[in-house]
């Protein structure tokens, strides 16, 4: 088989580490990849966001399979385009996408099919969204409708935060268009865990928890960022909870999309809150996280390629996945000041070294080849990802990887997967 995997980050590189495990693959292309999937594909110089370009690619190079890693191109309808033109892709539809390229249409969609979700308001005016704020309190949640890269969502937890958030959202469009709309959301108080599942819109496959950390900074400080880190298994999701998810949550939502006439075929990336009153969903995201994939698919027994063609064919019920026991930690190495402004071209040092070391893989996510030497072109630049017998040994395992991996300026959060028990 030959297989395109279009995106540049750590997701990416993940999706390429695991595919390239795979006795059925002759080939993988990446588009337009990094300095890190350059080791294992042909990169393609096609942008994410070229539909065009990347379907002529698959049709000139007869591609079997294209995965389609970040959300932006699914977003903008790259499996309607790849399925006309007779090409298989892993991912779903433009409409089965706005459950994550739009906040209102989510939200309505769960209020449609009765899918337990915090009461919200949506606002196409700041002002009206201000006097809603100042008369509901705080604190509240303020997300831009659209996609923001996973930063879109502010938590206020006084009324100052939350007006800054309608502020720079709907006047200063920091989030472009994505601001032309907002939700004023009810803050729920709980326990937060994510929840990923392979689906083909009929069947429903869970992939092994994983849990990320979004603030910049240990504790839980700082701004919302892509992902600092992550680990999976998470011990907070018993097998109950997660029949709960699929039962109260993940199979409402696949059923919904079919009675509205989207059959999803993908991933289905549910962020929950576990509440005194039960599971609720807060959003979905439509692709694999990231950096959760940077723990989730390397413990994956089952070969991926198998899962994502069955997926893709509406096959799934026909498959059994399997999973390794082992832990695994993910560590995210970010650009200084990230995710505000940083500088790019640092050289990075050691990557020899920690590819050397057991338990170790490096999923790049930022960086570039200049004249040899691999460099930070990204704010979130390397994703160094532990895998042990537990959390406790996986976390060790990542944490002496980053050591040994270095640029300057160098961020990265201590504290990833501290105290976890399993």
């Amino acid at each position: 088989m030959k297989v395109l995997v279009v995106g540049s980050g750590g997701r990416e590189h993940a999706l390429v580490y695991k595919i390239a495990q795979s006795s059925k693959v002759e080939r993988i292309y990446c588009a337009p990849g990094n300095a890190g999937i350059e080791e294992l594909a042909e990169r393609v110089p096609v942008q994410a966001d070229d539909l065009e370009g990347l379907a002529g690619f698959a049709q000139k190079e007869a591609i079997d399979l294209t995965v389609v890693g970040p959300e932006a191109p699914l977003c903008a309808g790259i499996a309607d385009l790849f399925t006309k033109r007779g090409l298989r892709v892993f991912g779903p539809t433009r409409s089965g996408a706005r459950l994550e390229g739009s906040k209102v249409f989510s939200k309505n969609f769960f209020r449609r099919h009765k899918i337990p979700t915090a009461d919200y308001q949506v606002f196409d005016d700041p002002a009206a969204a201000a006097t809603y704020i100042r008369a509901r309190g705080a604190p509240v949640v303020v997300k831009a409708d659209g996609e923001a890269k996973g930063k879109g969502a502010v938590v206020a937890e006084d009324l100052d935060t939350a007006l800054a958030a309608v502020d720079d959202i709907m006047v200063k469009r920091v989030f472009g268009a994505s601001g032309d709309r907002l939700i004023v959301e009810e803050f729920l108080v709980g326990q937060e865990m994510s929840v990923q599942v392979f689906t083909d819109g009929e069947a429903v496959v869970p992939m092994e928890p994983a849990r990320d950390y979004k603030r910049a900074l240990d504790h839980d400080e700082g701004p919302n960022t892509g992902g600092m880190g992550c680990y999976s298994p998470v011990p907070l999701v018993s097998p109950d909870i997660m029949n709960a998810a699929i039962r109260n949550i993940i199979h409402p939502t696949v059923a919904g999309l079919r009675q509205e006439g989207v059959r999803f075929r993908g991933v289905l990336y549910a962020g929950l809150m576990l509440t005194n009153g039960g599971l609720k969903i807060l959003e979905y995201n439509v692709r694999f996280g990231d950096p959760e994939a940077q723990v989730v698919l390397p413990r994956i027994k089952t070969d991926l390629v198998d899962v994502l063609v069955a997926t893709a064919d509406g096959e799934l019920s026909a498959l059994d996945v399997e999973w390794h026991e082992d832990a695994a930690v993910c560590v995210v190495m970010a650009s200084g000041g990230y995710p505000g402004a940083y500088e790019t071209g640092k050289p990075v040092h050691g990557l020899e070294r920690a590819k050397e070391m057991r338990n170790v893989v490096v999923f790049h996510a930022g960086t570039e080849r200049r004249d040899g030497q691999v460099v930070t072109s990204g704010g979130r630049v390397l994703g160094v990802t532990g895998l042990g017998a537990d959390i406790g040994e996986a976390r060790r395992t990542a944490y002496a990887a980053v050591e040994v991996v270095s640029f300057e300026a160098a961020e990265f959060r201590g504290d990833i997967a501290k105290g976890v028990a399993r």
